[in-house]
């Protein structure tokens, strides 16, 4: 098992670093050239910019069995068909049951706004939510490890 990030912009890049050391699960982060990040205990891979390019790299490198930490949801869709775990960066469990309600939710955002409306976006992000997202990863990782 290893634990894949989609760094391009995530919030909790030190805190899944963190608590894969207590865990001995390796961790890539995946970033593109504009976005490029070194970080002790992970190891970097960086893609060339484009659109989706480090989605399609990261789930070239997925398999069975890995985490990956996204808040794609297009993302975490293609990565679940592969019988991964996804987690986002609030410690929200993307699931099988639960991903098909959100891509309608996200398909149905877009069709608004393509149509002049507005869609309420996410709330200013709160030191609750990283603390949130390290119990989210925690309880993932002991269930996976059992």
């Amino acid at each position: 098992m290893k634990i894949l990030i989609d760094a391009d912009g995530c919030p909790v890049v030190s805190e899944t670093i963190k608590i894969a050391a207590e865990f001995k699960i390796n961790v890539l982060l995946l970033c593109d050239t504009a976005h490029i990040m070194q970080r002790e205990g992970a190891e970097t891979i960086v893609v060339s910019q484009g659109a989706d390019a480090v989605d399609f790299a990261l789930v070239n490198r997925v398999v069975n069995g890995d985490l990956v930490i996204t808040q794609d949801y297009g993302l975490a869709a293609m990565v679940l068909s592969k019988q991964a775990y996804v987690l986002n960066q609030n410690g929200f469990q993307y699931t099988n049951e639960n991903i098909d309600s959100l891509l309608h939710t996200r398909y149905v955002s877009k069709k608004i706004r393509n149509a002049g409306g507005r869609v309420k976006g996410p709330k200013k992000r709160q030191k609750l939510d990283n603390t949130n997202f390290e119990n989210g990863l925690r309880k993932l990782l002991s269930s996976i490890s059992l």
